[in-house]
């Protein structure tokens, strides 16, 4: 508020709405969550919580959407810029099938989410150090933030030559282009790493399909991954038209889009709109929240 900000950038789905300037949603992530691609899904994607006036949108089909609802509510609106988030991976020329020498070992990067009802981590554990010790395999190990301290443990006392172990803390972009294939559960992580154009590998996903190899027995997991390093026709044709769906750009120039919505709106197309409803409701519930965690703030300081 000191800085009097003319934009605020939300990943998230609510603001603080005293905040100075236009509110604008960039998402947390593309249109897909733990629980697959459902109706239910799509439309708490889609809920219009009247928090934002200008919504960033990834794709042609969710620019769609959101165009729709911005022409029912008419107090936001709608540009197609692509996701922020991707322009680290999608600028670097990293896409395709990573080189390497006839002797180097292929590289996994394994992550799950946190979630006991999807997580594969306890199952896991075991067979990612079985093989990482054979040396037929290189791991990339990273896990949720709010993973289990007791499983975190675990997987971080396999780190060795054949394993590295990375702290949930650091940037995992610049570190994707370095795995051949990921193995994952139910992260939306898996979405990121397929915009390299590379194979994904699941245990027990919740969000199968085409562009995924699933399996649900630990024993069939080295065979899934040695098919998965084929690279095979029908499964990177799911990927790449699953990529496609998901975000239209390929040019790692999302970030420039946004800003450019931003200053457009604010030139030209803030006038004309209405005012965005009163949400006095929500309004409470911001105040509380906020209230509730500056005062866990203090006591932590």
């Amino acid at each position: 508020m000191a800085f009097n900000a003319d934009a605020t950038f939300v990943p998230g789905d609510w603001v603080p709405y005293f905040f100075p300037g236009i509110k604008v949603e960039v998402f947390h992530g593309m249109a897909r969550n733990k629980r697959g691609h459902s109706s239910e899904d799509e439309s708490d994607h889609y809920r219009i919580r009247g928090w934002f006036d200008l919504y960033c949108t990834h794709a042609e089909k969710d620019t769609a959407k959101f165009q729709e609802l911005a022409e029912l509510h008419q107090h936001f609106a709608v540009a197609h810029t692509g996701w922020p988030k991707l322009d680290p991976l999608l600028s670097e020329p990293v896409q395709g099938e990573r080189p390497r020498a006839e002797d180097e070992l292929p590289v996994v990067f394994y992550a799950s989410t946190f979630s006991r009802s999807v997580t594969s981590a306890p199952a896991l554990v075991d067979k990612i150090g079985e093989l990482a010790a054979s040396g037929r395999w290189k791991f990339i190990v990273t896990l949720h933030p709010k993973m289990d301290s007791s499983v975190v443990e675990r997987y971080r006392s396999l780190a060795g030559p054949n394993l590295r172990f990375v702290e949930s803390d650091e940037d995992l972009l610049p570190i994707l282009p370095q795995a051949d294939v990921m193995l994952c559960d139910t992260s939306s992580i898996m979405f990121e790493f397929m915009f390299l154009d590379r194979p994904v590998v699941t245990f027990k996903t919740k969000m199968p399909g085409p562009y995924l190899i699933d399996v649900d027995n630990v024993q069939e997991l080295e065979s899934a991954l040695n098919t998965a390093l084929q690279r095979p026709q029908e499964l990177m044709n799911a990927t790449r038209s699953l990529c496609d769906d998901l975000h239209s750009f390929r040019d790692g120039r999302s970030s420039a889009r946004v800003l450019d919505a931003v200053e457009e709106f604010i030139t030209h197309r803030s006038a004309g709109l209405r005012n965005k409803p009163l949400n006095l409701l929500r309004k409470l519930k911001v105040r509380r929240r906020l209230s509730k965690e500056l005062k866990m703030s203090d006591r932590q300081n």
